[in-house]
């Protein structure tokens, strides 16, 4: 029998983000192939009840609240890790003998006391950490907050270079990751982003505009929205409709000035996927370097064509199922260009992505290097 402890940095349900939509299909794709899961929860308050949905899925869950002493953003380590700390996580972690994967470097406050009792210790690399908050850092108008992620950034620097050697293998989820870790340690593996996807649908030659959508709370996505909202209000020809669950007021201003852009609230999975299949392209951007991000590969199994970035995604293969461009204008270019074509993608997509990025193929490849022996 296969058992494998789990540590996620939050509940996997629902998987409405990127880091745990990840999660969550993981724990689906490795239950559906035998493997007996011992999930473990860091949460802001533990949930009165588990949805059937995990249930289902893993043999046990254990929750554990996020620690919320301010004074921890004063800690040697990440605060993001510091939180994420229970004597509690110990014992049940020492209650089942197997092998542990941590969801992220943000669950690895622990790991010290577990390298020297014969565990064995896998990380999910979910972002270069490092990077990722100096991005955020970047990004961010509000100074406080600008000066907790440039250190948080700065504690990930250290520690993630220290803590990386220590694991047997850590799985990254882009080239990027990949290329990263493979220069601290020989314990890189690459396996893409989990994304719950399993069928690349059939939809005919045209849609009806062009579709954002993301969370409006991060300051990344802020910044796409800002940018692709300047570039359709110069466009008056062409419809974009914005999509989201979390759009502040301050947004909501700005899109009702503009004739041909609309916010409509993503209701829940069948909303979106309608939006989807009724859009003619997608505007996907970016300004943080992360590996490839989950709405990629949304859009290339639910909808028409694609428009990126460079920071969207490192991959080549699913860089040439996109339209591509680096600059504003050649956005543009493309958004005028794509306008008029008629969308016969299908088969080309169907070929690369169900035979190379499926999650069931991603699940055995983790099996493959956990249970080698």
């Amino acid at each position: 029998m296969k058992e494998l402890h789990i540590i996620s940095f939050n509940y996997p349900f629902p998987p409405t983000y990127g880091g745990i939509i990840d999660v969550y299909y993981k724990i689906k794709a490795l239950s559906e192939i035998g493997v007996v899961i011992h999930l473990h929860c860091f949460v802001d308050k533990i949930p009165q009840k588990v949805d059937d949905e995990i249930k289902s899925l893993v043999a046990n869950i254990f929750f554990y609240e996020k620690k919320k002493n301010p004074m921890l953003y004063f800690s040697r380590k990440p605060f993001a890790a510091a939180i994420r700390n229970s004597e509690a996580l110990l014992k049940n972690l020492n209650t089942y003998k197997a092998p542990l994967l941590f969801e992220g470097l943000q669950t690895t406050a622990v790991i010290n006391c577990f390298k020297s009792k014969g565990f064995k210790l896998y990380l999910r690399l979910h972002n270069n950490e490092s990077a990722y908050y100096k991005g955020l850092a970047k990004s961010e108008k509000n100074i406080l907050k600008k000066i907790i992620y440039t250190l948080e950034s700065f504690k990930f620097h250290h520690y993630q270079n220290k803590l990386l050697k220590k694991f047997d293998a850590v799985f990254c989820l882009s080239q990027k990751e990949y290329m990263e870790t493979s220069n601290l340690s020989a314990n890189a593996v690459l396996v893409h982003l989990f994304h719950g996807n399993e069928v690349v649908k059939n939809l005919d030659k045209k849609g009806d505009y062009f579709l954002f959508h993301g969370d409006l709370t991060t300051s990344d996505n802020k910044k796409a929205l800002d940018e692709t909202i300047s570039l359709f209000k110069s466009l008056p020809d062409y419809p974009l409709i914005v999509a989201s669950d979390r759009a502040n007021e301050s947004i909501k201003k700005k899109i009702n000035k503009i004739e041909n852009i609309r916010l409509v609230p993503i209701e829940n999975d069948d909303n979106l996927h309608l939006l989807f299949e009724n859009a003619h392209a997608n505007i996907l951007l970016s300004y943080q370097n992360s590996g490839t991000k989950v709405k990629l590969f949304n859009a290339l199994y639910n909808s028409r064509f694609v428009i990126i970035n460079p920071n969207i995604t490192d991959d080549k293969d699913l860089i040439n199922l996109c339209s591509y461009g680096s600059t504003i204008e050649e956005i543009r270019a493309h958004i005028m260009t794509l306008a008029e074509q008629n969308y016969n993608l299908t088969a080309e997509r169907k070929e690369i992505l169900q035979q190379n990025y499926s999650d069931k193929a991603k699940a055995k490849e983790i099996v493959a290097v956990i249970f080698k022996d």
